[in-house]
């Protein structure tokens, strides 16, 4: 029996700008994402003798089956390298949110395809596995690469950036979900009135200036998210009042996440916010690659 354990961090966005539409129907977009230590922990055993692919989770309501995107990635990658399966368990021990706009189902996917290749010795590299990856969904390059990446195309296109400074972060998700594809949907029917500054964020990553890593945070998705939820806002300016240096929506949300310059401010705001709201973690940004 092959046995690999690791960590999938979640990621949130600094930048999110929609550029275009493909003739296909998928989004453009231009991003810049960063991984947090807030991480599910995932266990892949193989030849179990059990037949198939098995998923196991923490969470009563989350999909065991085909529809589960760990699940997805055991079988793309069975079916890509030739290896016979005799068996594959999957144990997703999970604490990032679902459908929360931090690539939960993803960092999944991905781990599971490093798991995989860390087992069955394919010597598959990091590239390999991103090309593989983005057959599950335009998250999970990103998400074998981990770091801060500028993402584009629909999200595959990625270039690596220098680290954002290792800072404490609250990230909170109200208790609700929201539909990408209709996030998408309403965007297209309005007229962006701005755009994140995804140059000025690069620069300010290269200097590693935090002041202007804060202040350049932008989402123009949170538009149209927070203007049916109240929360979205009213959650932000919680995250200012108690001294967040930036805060700014995750992805299509609709979790919102504030950095802290300083510790003790972090942890009286996420202690505020937890009485309210039970997905509320104290994190930090994550420097390392993922899979480490």
């Amino acid at each position: 029996m092959g046995r690999h354990s690791l960590y999938a961090r979640a990621k949130i966005n600094l930048t999110l700008d929609v550029t275009g539409r493909r003739p296909d129907g998928y989004h453009t977009v231009r991003m810049i994402l960063q991984t947090v230590d807030l991480a599910d922990h995932l266990v892949v055993e193989t030849d179990t003798g059990r037949p198939g692919v098995t998923v196991r989770t923490n969470l009563y309501y989350l999909p065991a089956d085909g529809r589960n995107l760990a699940h997805q990635a055991a079988e793309l990658f069975l079916e890509h390298t030739g290896v016979e399966n005799r068996g594959i368990t999957i144990h997703i021990g999970k604490k990032i949110p679902v459908a929360a706009g931090l690539a939960g189902g993803s960092t999944d996917a991905a781990a599971v395809l490093l798991a995989l290749n860390h087992i069955y010795r394919t010597r598959l590299t990091r590239q390999e596995l991103m090309d593989l990856g983005v057959r599950l969904g335009a998250d999970v390059p990103y998400c074998l690469l981990g770091g801060t990446a500028l993402a584009e195309g629909i999200g595959e296109e990625l270039t690596p950036l220098p680290a954002m400074p290792a800072l404490p972060v609250v990230l909170c998700k109200p208790p609700f979900s929201v539909s990408t594809r209709k996030v998408y949907q309403r965007l297209s029917e309005i007229k962006l009135t701005h755009h994140p500054d995804t140059a000025g964020m690069m620069k300010s990553l290269k200097q590693g200036s935090t002041q202007d890593i804060c202040q350049r945070l932008y989402n123009v998705m949170e538009e149209v998210t927070a203007a049916r939820h109240r929360q979205i806002g009213q959650i932000k300016s919680t995250l200012f009042q108690f001294g967040a240096a930036g805060a700014v929506m995750s992805g299509s949300g609709p979790t919102v996440y504030g950095v802290f310059t300083e510790p003790e401010r972090a942890r009286a705001c996420y202690r505020h916010l937890r009485r309210e709201y039970r997905d509320t973690f104290l994190t930090r940004i994550s420097p390392k690659q993922a899979g480490l």
